[in-house]
Parts: C-alpha cells; sequence; structure tokens
C-alpha cells in the first residue's frame, strides 16, 4: 500500500492527505453523536493540542525546510521564509476583514467583518472554515514540493506534517459540532456542518500541491507562507479559545504535549 501510495503523483497524495485530514474532522465531529456535551476542561486541553501541533509544523515542516531551500538562492536565506511567513499572516487577516465570521466562544456581537443578516451557525462554520485553508495549503505545499525534487523533501516528512493536522483536526471538529447541538441543531445537522468547516482542506492541498509543482521557485515562498497563515489561526483563534474558560494551564499543557507530538513526528519520520 504504501507503494502504491509513493509511486502517485504528487498532487493526487496531496489532494488523498487533504482528504485524510477532512477526515479527521469529520471523526471528531461525529462526537456529536455520542455526546451533547463535552467537558469544557477535556475541550480546552484538546485545543490548546491542536495549537501545539500547528506551531511546531509551522516550524519543523514549513518554516525550517524554507530556510534550507532557500541556501544557495543568490538571496539571504532568511528572506524568502520572512516574507512569505509575513504574506500568510497578511492573507488571513484580509480574509478576515472581507468577510463575516463569529470566532468559536464569542458572543454574536463580536462578529467580525462587514455587517451580515447571516444566523450565528453560518458565521461560526465560516469562521472555522477559513481557518481550514492554511492547514490544507501546508498539506499540499509538503508534497507538492516531492516533484521539485529537493533533497529537503521527503514522503515520511510530508506524511508526518498531515498526520498531525490530522491529530489536531479531531479536537477542531468536536469544537464546531458540539456547540452547534447546543445552538439547537439537530444531531445530523451538527455533524454535517462540522465536517463541512474541514472540506476546504482537500482542495487548498490540491491547489498549494499544483502550484508549487508549476511554479518551484516559489516554494520556500509557499513554505514559509502556510507556516504565517497557521501561526496567525494559532495566536488569533485557538490560543484564546483555549484559554477564556478558566483553564489555563491545561490548556497551555496540552499546547507543549502537541508541540512534542508534531516534533516528534517530523524528526522521527521524516
Amino acid at each position: 500500500m504504501i507503494e502504491s501510495f509513493q509511486a502517485l503523483n504528487p498532487a493526487l497524495q496531496a489532494l488523498l492527505a487533504g482528504i485524510f485530514t477532512w477526515g479527521m474532522t469529520a471523526l471528531g465531529a461525529a462526537a456529536v453523536f455520542l455526546r451533547q456535551e463535552i467537558d469544557r476542561k477535556v475541550l480546552d486541553w484538546m485545543l490548546g493540542f491542536a495549537g501545539g501541533v500547528m506551531i511546531a509544523a509551522s516550524f519543523w515542516s514549513l518554516l525550517l525546510p524554507s530556510i534550507e531551500m532557500s541556501s544557495g538562492s543568490g538571496l539571504p536565506e532568511w528572506i524568502p521564509a520572512a516574507a512569505g511567513f509575513l504574506a500568510g499572516g497578511l492573507f488571513l487577516r484580509g480574509i478576515g476583514i472581507a468577510l463575516s465570521h463569529l470566532h468559536p466562544g464569542q458572543p454574536s456581537g463580536e462578529t467580525e467583518g462587514p455587517t451580515t443578516s447571516w444566523h450565528r451557525i453560518n458565521l461560526l462554520i465560516l469562521a472555522v472554515t477559513i481557518h481550514n485553508i492554511p492547514e490544507g495549503l501546508a498539506v499540499g505545499v509538503a508534497f507538492g514540493a516531492l516533484a521539485a525534487g529537493h533533497e529537503t523533501a521527503s514522503l515520511a516528512a510530508a506524511f508526518a506534517l498531515a498526520l498531525g493536522i490530522g491529530i489536531q483536526n479531531f479536537p477542531e471538529g468536536m469544537a464546531v459540532s458540539i456547540p452547534l447541538r447546543r445552538e439547537g441543531l439537530t444531531q445530523m445537522k451538527s455533524f454535517w456542518y462540522g465536517q463541512l468547516s474541514g472540506v476546504v482542506e482537500p482542495v487548498a492541498a490540491l491547489f498549494g500541491a499544483v502550484a508549487v509543482i508549476f511554479a518551484a521557485p516559489i516554494l520556500p515562498y509557499a513554505l514559509a507562507f502556510a507556516a504565517g497563515a497557521m501561526i496567525f489561526v494559532v495566536v488569533q483563534d485557538v490560543v484564546p479559545e483555549s484559554q477564556m474558560h478558566g483553564n489555563a494551564d491545561l490548556a497551555t499543557t496540552g499546547a507543549l504535549v502537541g508541540f512534542v507530538v508534531m516534533m516528534v513526528l517530523d524528526l522521527g519520520l521524516g
């Protein structure tokens, strides 16, 4: 099975990896069939864990390879990484300004972006969907780098990144579907919208892979771009959401564990 996967085109590999991360979101969303509520301490720990995974992935799987790939390009090694990183954060900020959305855990009066008549549920789903874009891009760029044949790119490293993002997508799915159930939706609708928030990941993964395959010189910038977008999400949403319910120590512990897990996955497999 592994050999069959290795024989696939990197773009198809990226698409399949994106489907896997989407599937993990759906698996987390399916928790709504087991219970309507989840202990807030457990959820905050899992959100902290997700944040730790994303921070570690941003460095070990994206920024560090970006810096290494920039060696010998004629530019200081830090320029592609810095430029791409800032562009990724600004991209997410721009989407947040352009589209109305509501961050999980916040009251309806704190909607961000243009004024809208959309229901609170729609705004919650849109917010999580927006934040899944950089995760899909990161997976796609990692697999797309294989086609460029750079010595720092490997199938194992790309697989480790997809696995890490998939693991942290599980609590994200729960964090969408269970609050939707509390909003009054049926279990099936809560699950449907919860998993739907992750459907953007295969699309973003395919886009990221194709972009770097056909424009290999942008690879260091693309890796850093995905890292910047992910860090933006962590700092703006994941960390604040995990710490606003009085479980800061638990959430911080989860972040440390998540960072170590992702670091071990990347170094051990990559």
